[in-house]
């Protein structure tokens, strides 16, 4: 059940700020100009307030785990976008990171996409193997990314 009370507060607010400016003499305009600000706020503070528990209610990205996978054999006209909505079928998609030769900026025909761990096992069942633009995909759990040793002669 919703708590109304920034409302009743704000109504509350309006009725005692209205008899009071009424009380002073001043004009109803004025009154009424004031309890309807008062009350269009207390709508705003209850819409803010739904709008705030709304969104820590969806769970953040941080709130589960998750896998990366590789994806070889990629065709090297493949996009991020492509890829994303291939893997998406199968589950939430996080990141999809391509990766390019650093050097000429073309596709090196493998990337890296991210998913929760429940839609991971899924997709690689699913689209281990499988034709995609004309090649068949590799996807496997991604190895965890080993520090290289700058070596010094």
């Amino acid at each position: 059940m919703k708590s109304n009370t920034p409302v009743l507060l704000s109504v509350a607010v309006a009725v005692i700020g209205a008899a009071a400016i009424t009380l002073l003499s001043i004009s109803l305009n004025g009154a009424m100009l004031f309890a309807a600000g008062a009350v269009i706020v207390g709508f705003l503070i209850q819409f803010a307030n739904t709008s705030k528990s709304t969104a820590t209610a969806t769970a953040p990205e941080a709130d589960f785990a998750t896998t990366t996978l590789y994806v070889g054999n990629l065709p090297y006209r493949a996009n991020e976008m492509a890829i994303r909505t291939l893997f998406a079928e199968h589950g939430k998609v996080i990141s999809v990171r391509l990766m390019k030769d650093k050097h000429t900026g073309k596709r090196r025909g493998f990337g890296f996409v991210e998913m929760p761990e429940s839609d991971a096992a899924n997709a690689i069942e699913a689209l281990n193997e499988q034709e995609f633009q004309e090649r068949s995909l590799k996807v496997r759990e991604a190895n965890e990314r080993t520090p290289r040793e700058d070596s010094v002669e």
